[in-house]
């Protein structure tokens, strides 16, 4: 019995020692693998260290001198946009009042050079109503019913033919004047009896039927008409030939 013992306790003190060193030697390779993982990242914490170093303290803080500046800048230039804008609305606001204004005098002054040469025609007008005196224009005394004797008047040094005559002339002269007043602004008078009966150049008064004219001729001129440039101005008054048939 004791020899078995000695046997058995000999067996197990060897198969311990055999798994001690079986640790051992597992051990070691993942100890070396452990330690190279370790160096390596070491290695690339180091090298990331020196690629890209950490920014300083006062690299991080900004620069508040810079940001004043900048910031004074752009003061400057919302006050100087500001000034200019008030400028630009202060002279729209005067350029809209002139132009109000000029429009306005131009519509009250429009026809201040065709009034200045209408002016001729009214003096010559003024000339032939002087021509006729007031003594002319009284009634005779024969064609009075008053039972007072008239107060004799001195006899006129024309008699009432001549003073008609030249009454007639006057009015003659400011017609032709008047008309070449208005020549010199493009308005001609026109007269259109023989024409074709046209709507938009006359107006028809009447119709009447008359033999030998064919039917819609201008047969009379109530109202001659009258054109600026191509424009009717006003368009004549006439009569036109109705159909017999």
């Amino acid at each position: 019995m004791n020899l078995a013992a000695a046997s058995f306790a000999s067996l197990r003190v060897c198969s311990r020692a055999t798994s001690s060193r079986a640790l051992a030697r597992s051990s070691v390779p993942r100890a070396h693998s452990r330690l190279s993982a370790l160096g390596s990242r070491h290695y690339s914490e180091q090298a990331a260290s020196q690629e890209t170093p950490p920014p300083k303290a006062e690299d991080a803080k900004p620069d508040v001198a810079e940001l004043e500046k900048r910031l004074k800048a752009k003061e400057d230039e919302v006050t100087d946009l500001t000034g200019r804008l008030r400028y630009l609305q202060a002279d729209f606001l005067n350029l809209q009042r002139n132009a109000a204004r000029e429009k306005e005098q131009t519509r009250d002054y429009a026809i201040s050079k065709f009034a200045g040469d209408l002016l001729e025609t009214v003096d010559v007008l003024s000339i032939a109503l002087k021509s006729v005196p007031a003594q002319a224009l009284k009634p005779s005394s024969s064609s009075s019913n008053s039972d007072v004797p008239p107060t004799p008047e001195p006899p006129l040094p024309k008699n009432h033919e001549t003073y008609l005559h030249e009454l007639h002339e006057g009015v003659e002269m400011t017609q032709r004047q008047l008309l070449q007043t208005l020549f010199k602004y493009h308005v001609k008078p026109f007269d259109p009896v023989g024409d074709k009966f046209d709507p938009n150049h006359h107006e028809a008064l009447y119709q009447a039927p008359v033999p030998g004219k064919e039917p819609g001729t201008v047969i009379d001129c109530q109202k001659i008409g009258y054109k600026i440039k191509d424009r009717v101005l006003r368009a004549a008054q006439v009569g036109v030939a109705q159909d017999t048939s």
